[in-house]
């Protein structure tokens, strides 16, 4: 067998002398490793690019690795955890995701693999010490999405993976559509990785093959694609099929130049001053602002705003149509309580009846978001 000192330098002609042919030789894609113990393994990547899939092929991996013998249970296990044993776990509000699939299945866009009793949903890091409890055994956690839940969650990860050897892996979004860090679960779960693995996908514009590294997220209305606008709701829970409606959002991935995000300059230029002077007692500015947006968008700042950053621009079209989607006061006044703190419920409430807007719309978003609200009773001072 020869040696190649440094085969790095070596030229193609002389690999051709040897009798081989010009070809690139990439990495093999291994087994999963389940020997190391105590691992928190964040795979990472846009919509569509196959988080969900590669923990279907660790399940699948560990399968195999369960029938070898005792040599190789020694070689998996801490204690009384066997990292062969795996379970998975879901969000309780991702349930509408995946309502065609088997109760047990984990699920990804391309199919499925059944977990069987190894499968359960939670609401939060607390579930997640119950699901631990229950199951003391088991050596191989997989969390899907675990940015929807409370930050907490990283450190109940941290303290098992250290003192009892448990591995676990997230596949989860830690940019959100807006390209900004999910929120503070998703920056903890960087702070307490040990590995992280990027995935891409194809860049879903229908003229484009680049690679996409973001979750894009837009609206059909008439058949026209809306980008959400920046101040759009954290989050918006929902199923994965394709919908043409202005309050349901759809996802795919998208490239940087196919990545549109409008209204971010306006967030944060005209809206949250808005907010901040609403919460000094001002509130006359922001509800103008908050009537043009529903009920006369193209007098409001966020119309001058867009036509005038985006109006000479050859894709122009696209981000006007983003005043298309639906419920764009709600969208932000619920940005400004929800993510900015600068409104307090009382204001919320009252500026949501004063202009009569999507009560039931309003609900289900702050639900979501973990910050509900009661709109049971009017309040008795409305704002003229």
């Amino acid at each position: 067998m020869p040696r190649i000192e440094n085969k790095d330098a070596l030229p193609d002609d002389f690999l051709k002398s040897l009798g081989f042919p010009t070809i690139a030789v990439h990495q093999t894609f291994s087994h999963f490793d389940f020997t190391l113990p105590g691992r928190r393994i964040l795979v990472i990547g846009p919509m569509g690019s196959g988080k969900t899939e590669f923990s279907a092929r660790v399940w699948r991996d560990a399968a195999i690795a369960q029938k070898k013998s005792d040599v190789i249970r020694r070689l998996t296990s801490t204690g009384s955890v066997d990292r062969r044993k795996v379970f998975f776990i879901r969000s309780e509000i991702d349930g509408a995701r995946f309502t065609d699939y088997p109760p047990d299945a984990l699920a990804y866009r391309s199919g499925y693999v059944r977990c069987g009793e190894n499968i359960a949903r939670i609401r939060d890091s607390f579930g997640l010490e119950q699901v631990l409890s229950d199951h003391p055994d088991v050596g191989t956690f997989i969390i899907d999405e675990a940015s929807f839940f409370d930050e907490r969650i990283a450190y109940v990860v941290r303290n098992h993976s250290e003192e009892r050897g448990i591995l676990f892996i997230f596949p989860t979004l830690i940019l959100n559509f807006r390209r900004d860090i999910f929120n503070s679960t998703a920056r903890l779960m960087l702070d307490i990785a040990t590995d992280v693995i990027p995935l891409t996908a194809y860049c879903e514009h229908s003229d484009c093959m680049k690679d996409a590294f973001y979750t894009y997220r837009y609206y059909q209305v008439d058949g026209q694609e809306c980008p959400a606008l920046y101040f759009d709701p954290l989050i918006i829970v929902g199923g994965d099929t394709r919908k043409e409606d202005p309050l349901s959002p759809n996802y795919c991935s998208r490239c940087d130049e196919h990545h549109y995000l409008p209204g971010k300059e306006y967030t944060f230029f005209y809206l949250k001053p808005l907010g901040e002077k609403a919460a000094r007692g001002n509130e006359s500015p922001l509800f103008e602002e908050l009537k043009a947006l529903h009920s006369d968008v193209a007098s409001s700042a966020l119309y001058s705003n867009i036509s005038d950053r985006y109006g000479k621009r050859a894709d122009a079209h696209i981000y006007l149509n983003s005043l298309k989607s639906g419920c764009l006061a709600e969208k932000a006044l619920i940005h400004l309580f929800c993510e900015q703190n600068l409104l307090p419920e009382e204001v919320l409430v009252r500026t949501a009846y004063a202009l009569e807007l999507d009560i039931g719309y309003m609900e289900k978003v702050l639900q979501d978001n973990r910050r509900p609200v009661s709109f049971e009773q009017p309040p008795l001072k409305l704002l003229d």
